[in-house]
């Protein structure tokens, strides 16, 4: 049941609502503004209904105080007849509805079943958006590498700032992805977070599928289009690829970053926007504003807070963590139990040169668990050109030393974990010459494997 609050200043109102109410309702009553604003402090209410006028009182006042106090309350408002053109103002403030007294019963009734159903309706959109967070968006941050630490406090630290984000990367290293969880951590998460790849589009429609258009515009717009920054107003826009966006067009998207507003095809009007704008490339845009490609005030507009991406080779320590991630994620969606990675395999895999980054190390192990059948993903399970690159690799000689980055602040344990995975490179795997260069006991090399690489 969901609890309502009575705010009227005539008893007799808030008692022959209460009864008409308390089968349905967990119902607490209030007769004066300061009753009503305790009540709200101490308790959570679903519902209040709220007189517009309160004695002395200004229901106004207490309609934004209780606002201030729980955002989520649903306020109905109770006016008289003369005070309507207040009461519309109320609904402007926050207000769900009102009613007119005397109150009609059955309008009242009608009006709480209303705001119960949006009530649950909002929890569902609520859950839902938390999921969506949790599962898609900000689960797939996977690293303990330096790199990724890093992104992950540089995605804490401007995750509520409004200034545009320039990310760049190979493809595969997951832009997208913290494109998303810079929306779904940030206060808009609530609201649209909206991709389109400037690549994917031929230049001719671009322009449309942006700024939308009115009907008439042109032939074929038989009715008006929203564009997708009306679509994402008030959220956020991801252009992805911009990199491959066409020269002229540019200069149309300066004015957008620059003035706010869009003007659809077709209209003399410009729209006020409220996006946030974040565009990422695997294209070097310095070199493209060089060689006249890219535009230099569009590139300086753009890059206000900007994200380099390390390609997954720069960070191998990352491959045994994502490696895991990716076993369970696709243990959940082919009803698979693969509990066991052999060593092996992910000494292949750390090897492995990965010009796909982060989607072609999930598709190896997509690949991998379709035909592991016994619970236990084997090197031998793995695709012919990791296997051949394995081979290549123990044909080479190995590297000189490789100078391993440490930075100040970093885990000890961390700083151990990647001695010990590279040293295991450098000797391409032999356990025995990792163990006498770190002056350990190949046993307890075995243990550090195990604690570093496959918890």
């Amino acid at each position: 049941m969901h609890k309502l609050l009575i705010v009227d200043d005539e008893p007799a109102i808030c008692t022959s609502l209460y009864f008409a109410l308390e089968d349905k309702y967990l119902v607490t009553m209030a007769n004066s503004a300061e009753e009503a604003l305790a009540a709200v402090a101490k308790q959570e209410f679903n519902i209040v209904l709220l007189d517009l006028k309160l004695g002395s009182a200004d229901g106004m006042e207490v309609l934004k105080a209780i606002k201030q106090i729980d955002g989520s309350i649903i306020v109905i408002i109770m006016t008289a007849y003369g005070s309507i053109q207040s009461s519309v103002a109320a609904i402007k403030a926050g207000a769900f509805y009102y009613l007119t007294k005397p109150i009609n019963m059955d309008e009242l009734h009608m009006l709480l079943t209303n705001a119960s159903e949006y009530i649950g309706m909002r929890s569902k959109v609520e859950y839902l958006n938390e999921k969506l967070t949790e599962q898609n968006e900000i689960a797939g941050m996977v690293g303990t590498s330096a790199a990724m630490r890093q992104i992950q406090h540089d995605i804490e630290r401007v995750k509520n700032v409004d200034s545009n984000v320039l990310i760049c990367g190979e493809s595969g290293t997951g832009k997208e992805l913290v494109a998303k969880a810079l929306h779904y951590l940030s206060v808009r998460k609530k609201e649209p977070f909206e991709v389109i790849n400037c690549a994917a589009i031929p230049a001719e429609l671009l322009e449309s599928e942006l700024f939308g258009y009115e009907k008439g515009a042109f032939t074929g717009a038989v009715q008006r289009k929203k564009g997708i920054f009306e679509l994402a107003d008030q959220g956020t826009l991801f252009l992805d690829e911009i990199g491959e966006m066409d020269i002229k067009l540019q200069a149309k998207l300066l004015r957008v970053v620059q003035e706010k507003e869009i003007a659809p095809i077709g209209s003399c009007q410009r729209r006020k926007i409220n996006v946030r704008i974040i565009c990422a490339t695997n294209r070097n845009l310095k070199q493209m504003v060089a060689e006249g490609k890219f535009r230099e005030d569009l590139f300086f507009r753009l890059n206000v807070v900007s994200f380099q991406l390390p390609p997954l080779r720069q960070r191998r320590e990352d491959i045994p963590l994502l490696a895991q991630y990716f076993v369970n994620k696709y243990n959940k969606k082919m009803a698979k139990q693969i509990k066991y990675i052999e060593p092996d395999f992910l000494e292949r895999l750390t090897q492995y040169e990965f010009k796909g980054n982060v989607r072609e190390l999930e598709n190896i192990i997509e690949r991998t668990m379709v035909f592991a059948d016994d619970g236990v993903l084997r090197a031998a399970s793995l695709p012919a050109e990791v296997q051949q690159y394995h081979f290549l690799a123990e044909e080479k000689p190995a590297e000189g030393p490789r100078v391993i980055p440490v930075y100040v602040g970093e885990d000890l344990g961390e700083i151990e974990r990647k001695v010990i995975i590279q040293t295991l490179q450098h000797y391409r795997g032999d356990k025995a010459k990792t163990a006498q260069t770190l002056k350990i006991s190949e046993r307890k090399l075995w243990y550090k494997i195990k604690e570093y690489e496959l918890k």
